[in-house]
């Protein structure tokens, strides 16, 4: 989110931010959204999730969000939610998918389940989110080579050094009409 920010604020991503939402009213994103000048909103998902996925529709919508870029956000989006913004929804996830992907499997855990199955690369991977964990139509892939001794500890080091850039270059060709988005 830092890198998508600052590169609108630096002219680099031809994009309006309208609205950064957690559903932790702590996250660091939302101090720094706001610090930015950016809108922020804090929708709490566990007491009521139907209320939260219809919070957090009506919140984008209402902020006039075209286009919907997680980045950390840890939990499944609502029905509600996935219906309104069908199609226009992007996550990035730290391995190939959909072999490492589903319930459970983000950040390290990912890493370490590449490196257990003796994989020879892993892979950013930025696809459209529909109803199920890390499943919906590959938008963009980036390969990254397993090195000789890879932990689990250094390629998440790496996987995370690449993952801001290769986020931002695909939207930036999103935007420039490069490349298209799949049908969900």
């Amino acid at each position: 989110m830092r890198a998508i920010l600052a590169a609108i604020a630096q002219g680099e991503l031809p994009a309006e931010p309208r609205l950064v939402v957690s559903n932790n009213r702590n996250a660091p994103a939302l101090a720094h959204a706001a610090a930015a000048g950016v809108a922020t909103a804090c929708i709490p998902t566990k007491a009521d999730p139907e209320a939260s996925d219809r919070a957090l529709a009506d919140a984008m919508a209402d902020a006039g969000v075209n286009l919907v870029i997680l980045s950390g956000y840890l939990r499944r989006l609502g029905p509600i939610f996935l219906a309104r913004f069908r199609g226009r929804v992007l996550n990035i996830h730290p391995g190939p998918l959909p072999a490492f992907g589903g319930e459970g499997m983000y950040g390290r855990r990912v890493h370490e389940a590449v490196i257990a199955q003796g994989q020879r690369q892993s892979a950013a991977v930025i696809h459209l989110v529909d109803g199920e964990y890390d499943h919906g139509p590959e938008v963009a892939r980036l390969d990254l080579p397993l090195q000789p001794g890879e932990t689990a500890e250094s390629l998440e080091g790496r996987m995370t050094a690449l993952e801001p850039s290769f986020y931002l270059q695909t939207l930036q060709e999103i935007a420039r009409g490069d490349r298209v988005l799949p049908p969900p």
